[in-house]
């Protein structure tokens, strides 16, 4: 008897102290798009991609001349001059993939350049984050905007609000 009573007591406080957890759910896209410093960096971002693209479709504009070229005159070329031709289009084809690949490639210079001007953003919404939820004792917080599938959430929850104004949006 006195055993049935422990194990019940144990599995009572046990229930009650994981339903005591509290989370609050947050969106750092929604949070994000409504931040002035967040649009102004992913316009200059924009910006550097679109005049680094201009240059390599300058570059492959070229290239593609070169081979047109190539193609005309091979007829007419010496085996010698064909071979150093030939050298010439894959050292230009080379030097056009290894710039494409140093600007956008995996922890390129668009990589680079998007964690310089947006870190410091999302440190800051990170930060405000951390308050709140140490503020009002949260012991989780999610984030339903990149990657985790939340069927069902209480709008009462989303905190996104709370974040914004901690921030001094709004």
């Amino acid at each position: 008897m006195k055993k049935t009573f422990l194990i019940t007591a144990f599995v009572l406080v046990a229930a009650i102290s994981l339903s005591a957890q509290k989370y609050a759910i947050i969106d750092t896209r929604y949070i994000l798009d409504k931040m002035p410093e967040y649009a102004a960096a992913q316009k200059q971002l924009d910006q550097v991609a679109a005049d680094w693209q201009k240059d390599i479709d300058l570059k492959q504009t070229a290239l593609d001349r070169m081979y047109k070229d190539y193609d005309a005159e091979q007829v007419m070329l010496s085996e010698d001059l064909k071979k150093k031709r030939q050298d010439q289009l894959f050292l230009k084809e080379k030097e056009l993939r290894d710039l494409q690949r140093q600007r956008f490639g995996f922890e390129g210079d668009l990589f680079k350049k998007r964690q310089e001007l947006v870190k410091p953003i999302q440190d800051k919404v990170y930060n405000a984050v951390q308050k709140i939820a140490t503020q009002r004792t949260y012991d989780f917080v999610l984030d339903k905007s990149e990657g985790i599938t939340i069927i069902f959430a209480d709008p009462k929850l989303d905190k996104s609000e709370d974040v914004l104004r901690e921030l001094g949006i709004k």
